[in-house]
């Protein structure tokens, strides 16, 4: 399985902090935002990555990602020049992928919880598309579940004014090698968008879509607007303090999955030796 980090869109709900950058470098805490939704995707195992980002943000990224080999993975980079929909990722990356199926990220979604690694590595062994499901309180701003009394998804739909539950789809999707083909069929929305939605509901529609609701140990953040930017924060802050652990770092997730050994590990820590961030590497290594 390959990834796709959706890291594009012109970020007007964060302005004016996203005039001169992309949304989804700005920090969460201790790192850049893009280092969350990689480190997902690292966790479930994949290191064939492509990143998705806009043709004038891309040049700060490559700057910031190089090429992945420091982590073990290969990281490749596309542009998407207008957000004409989350499903769009799929036909930008459709050479990418090359027949293989993919797990899509959205660059300003973080995940992070205990076996979330594990949770995630169990949806590559599946047909059709897998999904989650995570109960918030303002679900009309998001695609949001229904689900009939025994448990089954009924519907999803997007961003309702009258909500039929209180879970929303979170934006980690996995598809089959179907997806981009299923894409092509779609047509745009009112809003001129290609809706991730609408190809839910196609895999829901064939019975071959899998909604699997986050537990409370696991942790969904979106980071979209300036509260939910500066909640993301907090909470990143507020558990590595107390824990004396870091969430989502891509050198830590790629030395414990064995993408690289522990010399190259020290190599990545001596590169921040004046920040915490490599004393934190370092005491990994003991």
């Amino acid at each position: 399985m390959k990834g796709i980090v959706l890291a594009g869109g012109s970020g007007t709900r964060l302005h004016p902090l996203t005039i001169p950058t992309s949304k989804q470098l700005l920090p969460v805490y201790d790192k850049p935002m893009i280092y969350y939704p990689i480190g997902t995707l690292m966790l479930a195992g994949i290191k064939e990555i492509l990143i998705i980002t806009t043709p004038h943000e891309l040049d700060q990224f490559q700057r910031l990602l190089l090429d992945g080999s420091q982590w073990g993975v290969r990281l490749s980079f596309a542009t998407q020049a207008n957000p004409e929909g989350l499903a769009q990722a799929l036909l930008i990356g459709e050479t990418f992928l090359g027949g293989e199926p993919v797990a899509l990220i959205l660059g300003d979604n973080i995940f992070f919880g205990p076996g979330m690694g594990k949770s995630l590595s169990r949806t590559q062994q599946r047909s059709g598309a897998t999904i989650f499901a995570y109960e918030v309180e303002n679900p009309s701003d998001f695609g949001v579940v229904e689900f009939d009394s025994s448990g089954r998804v009924v519907s999803i739909e997007e961003k309702p004014a009258s909500p039929k539950s209180n879970f929303i789809v979170p934006g980690l999707y996995f598809y089959d090698a179907e997806a981009p083909a299923l894409t092509r069929t779609l047509e745009p929305s009112p809003r001129g968008e290609l809706e991730i939605t609408d190809l839910h509901m196609i895999y829901l529609d064939r019975g071959l879509l899998q909604v699997e609701i986050l537990d409370q140990s696991q942790t969904w953040l979106d980071t979209g607007t300036i509260d939910s930017l500066h909640g993301a924060a907090e909470i990143v802050f507020g558990i590595e303090k107390r824990l004396g652990k870091k969430i989502n770092v891509p050198e830590e997730i790629a030395w414990k999955m064995g993408f690289i050994d522990d010399e190259q590990l020290r190599a990545q820590a001596d590169k921040y030796l004046k920040s915490g961030y490599g004393d934190y590497l370092h005491s990994l290594l003991g």
